[in-house]
């Protein structure tokens, strides 16, 4: 069946009218968090297969629902998309038995870290559309931001991927798969540095006599609100920045030390730097 064929339109930014079979390899922490997304968007839990050793409770809830948890491969007939949810490490022995159910119409998406499209064109023989993705921690909340880069993917199956894709948050497209590992170094890596800010910050505040408990809770929610209003306010970061600091004030004084010249900004590119080269070495 051909992905076009599956979707009553592109209107809509549900799932409820894919009629196709979708299958799921891997059902950890992103997996899971997909596989919530994508029902909770509508989607038929009868149209969906999942191959997960070590399914989770949630999981398992799912299959109540008609979802067909670790079916017999040769019996699922034809499958219209995989979404690869697995460990870099473990790719090319999960990939291998799935070769056979893929065909020229299918889609096969991967949010696999460091494996390239060439690698998975290999490994699949090479015939399906194919979409290397990059989504990120907050994909738990519906709130990540994903990158994907295509590969013989037409109109209809990109349509699908990013279906799939954007029930985890925001989607960006990319052609060039050589920014792959820059985009892992800035948003696959980010939240970790974010988390950072907060983690730090909590303890700057008991250095400076807050009780500790007071100082995380102020670090937390500072982190959380300030987040939150980046999200909504039409204005960049900087413009924001800047609206907090008043000239000569509090603000001002730690902005002086966090972007003087040995500061946060000469930190965080050698950071990201660090990372991008180490998605690249990953990637063989």
């Amino acid at each position: 069946m051909n992905a076009s064929n599956n979707f009553a339109g592109t209107e809509t930014r549900d799932l409820r009218d894919f009629s196709g079979r979708l299958l799921l390899v891997g059902a950890g922490k992103m997996g899971c968090a997909l596989l919530e997304g994508w029902l909770r968007l509508g989607l038929d839990a009868n149209n969906v297969a999942v191959l997960e050793p070590l399914p989770s409770r949630q999981i398992s809830a799912f299959a109540q629902r008609g979802l067909r948890l670790n079916p017999d491969l040769h019996g699922l007939g034809t499958i219209d998309a995989i979404v690869l949810a697995i460990k870099p490490q473990v790719a090319a022995e999960a990939i291998a038995p799935l070769a056979p159910l893929v065909d020229a119409a299918a889609l096969v998406v991967s949010i696999m870290a460091g494996r390239t499209l060439q690698f998975l064109s290999t490994a699949l023989n090479g015939a399906c559309a194919l979409v290397r993705a990059m989504p990120n921690t907050p994909a738990a909340i519906g709130r990540g931001i994903t990158v994907a880069v295509p590969l013989r993917a037409g109109a209809a199956q990109r349509e699908l991927a990013q279906r799939l894709l954007s029930a985890a948050g925001a989607v960006e497209w990319i052609e060039d798969e050589a920014l792959m590992d820059a985009v892992t170094a800035v948003s696959g890596s980010g939240p970790a540095y974010v988390f950072l800010l907060a983690e730090v910050l909590a303890q700057a505040g008991a250095a400076a006599g807050l009780p500790p408990a007071l100082a995380q809770r102020l670090a937390r929610e500072t982190v959380a609100g300030s987040g939150e209003l980046l999200h909504r306010s039409p204005l960049d970061a900087a413009a924001l920045r800047e609206n907090v600091t008043s000239p000569g004030g509090t603000t001002a004084a730690a902005l002086d030390v966090l972007m003087g010249a040995g500061g946060l900004a000469p930190l965080m590119r050698h950071a990201v730097a660090a990372a991008t080269a180490r998605s690249r070495q990953l990637a063989g």
